[in-house]
């Protein structure tokens, strides 16, 4: 991205022009972008450098961590937190695990980018909403979120995803942007609440899931338990760009154990291993399309380990 797309002066009305008309990045599988998640091209905390149709599992909590985290144009009395970063885009959108500490306490404003959050442990207040375990939240840019604050003498620990087309930074302002999504806004989801529903996939036809929210082109952010003795026989090839999370149990996809606090990003077009499972699991999800659509995902019969 150029230096236009990078250097912010906070609380200028010309801002609105430099981070909400930016174009959003297409997805290397054809999409427009309108998803917005910025999960093409993609580095890991594995792989500095963007492989393409090869998928990365990797144990984040043998990722090295940020101990003195900002969020970028936050007041210097404002806590640091700790950051682990998992995977990132050139453009500024990334996805990482984060720390804040009791005690922390952010002043309201506005984030120059999409901002999703999931909480993983503890809780924390965002106005007048609580969000404690397995809590989401979608903050368009532009969008004014009042105080943040952690709850309690836990820490709160989130899954925090930065969706670019820009950098994420904070801007101290009264209100929201004129252009600004506010209908996309959701201040708080208790995940717990929802019902499990379909799956939509043939592959995954015995596992259940939960939309957190459906993206502008059918993509979506979601959970997903895959039910025990599930066992997906073949291989199979998807043709969008994933990132998942899991929360609980595990699933056996090849010889790999994709068990808690595994991450994988699964650039689009990758061929996949069998998936099994024993015990059963649940995970977080982003894709950026709509899987429902016919030969977005594909098995393979010969694809078995």
């Amino acid at each position: 991205m150029g230096e236009e797309n990078k250097n912010f002066n906070s609380g200028a009305e010309n801002d609105a022009d430099n981070f909400l008309d930016v174009a959003p990045i297409k997805e290397d599988w054809g999409g427009d972008g309108k998803g917005r998640l910025s999960l093409s091209g993609r580095s890991t905390a594995i792989s500095k450098e963007y492989v393409p149709r090869k998928y990365q599992f990797f144990n984040t909590n043998a990722v090295p961590e940020e101990q003195v985290w900002r969020i970028s144009g936050m007041p210097d009395k404002v806590i640091a937190g700790k950051r682990k970063l998992l995977t990132w885009h050139n453009c500024g959108a990334s996805t990482s695990r984060v720390i804040l500490p009791p005690g922390f306490v952010a002043p309201s404003g506005i984030f120059t980018a999409d901002l999703e959050i999931f909480i993983l442990g503890g809780e924390i207040q965002i106005g007048e909403w609580r969000l404690d375990k397995h809590s989401y939240s979608f903050i368009p840019a532009g969008v004014r979120v009042e105080d943040w604050k952690v709850l309690g003498e836990e820490q709160v620990e989130i899954l925090w995803m930065e969706n670019g087309p820009v950098p994420l930074k904070y801007i101290n302002t009264r209100n929201c942007y004129s252009n600004a999504r506010l209908s996309e806004f959701i201040p708080i989801l208790d995940s717990k609440l929802l019902a499990w529903g379909q799956t939509q996939t043939v592959q995954f036809e015995v596992a259940k899931k939960k939309f957190l929210r459906k993206h502008n082109n059918g993509g979506g952010t979601w959970l997903l338990a895959i039910l025990p003795h599930y066992d997906g026989h073949y291989g199979m090839t998807q043709s969008y760009n994933e990132e998942a999370y899991a929360l609980a149990g595990y699933c056996d996809i090849g010889n790999y154990r994709f068990a808690k606090d595994h991450l994988g990003y699964c650039p689009s077009y990758d061929t996949f291993p069998r998936h099994r499972t024993v015990d059963g699991g649940l995970f977080f999800v982003r894709v950026d399309r709509d899987i429902s659509q016919l030969a977005t995902v594909s098995s393979y019969g010969h694809i078995n380990e």
